[in-house]
């Protein structure tokens, strides 16, 4: 699977950004696509997941009711909607894929990673 993240951008506080994954390859339904965020300086930590099956949503708490993830089938992309942003949201933004996974928030779950794309959120 590759996987290829875009959206990023300059946003003010309060402001929206849409991130999308561009999901490849023959068996991409059959993984979990999910988002990860790393600040500088910092670990890279969960933001959120859309199962394989297409029933499930995750949320790390820091954006539950700001953040969300929806995934469209057809298109192979899953979309990361952030509205009311923080300068804490700040960070570099990845999608992550884990075949038939369950959500996880551990990183190592996850077995293939696109390249990132940077949302600054000025404040």
């Amino acid at each position: 699977v590759q996987l290829q993240a875009s959206g990023g951008g300059l946003v003010q506080a309060g402001g929206s950004l849409r991130l999308s994954c561009a999901a490849s390859g023959r068996t991409v339904r059959t993984y979990t696509i999910a988002w990860f965020r790393q600040a500088l300086g910092k670990e890279r930590e969960f933001v959120a997941a859309f199962s394989f099956n297409g029933i499930s949503t995750y949320y790390a708490d820091s954006v539950k009711g700001r953040f969300t993830i929806s995934r469209v089938n057809a298109q192979n992309t899953v979309y990361l909607q952030m509205n009311s942003l923080k300068s804490d949201d700040t960070a570099l933004y990845y999608c992550g894929a884990d075949q038939y996974g369950s959500g996880s928030s551990d990183r190592d779950e996850y077995d293939y990673w696109g390249q990132g794309t940077q949302v600054t959120v000025s404040s």
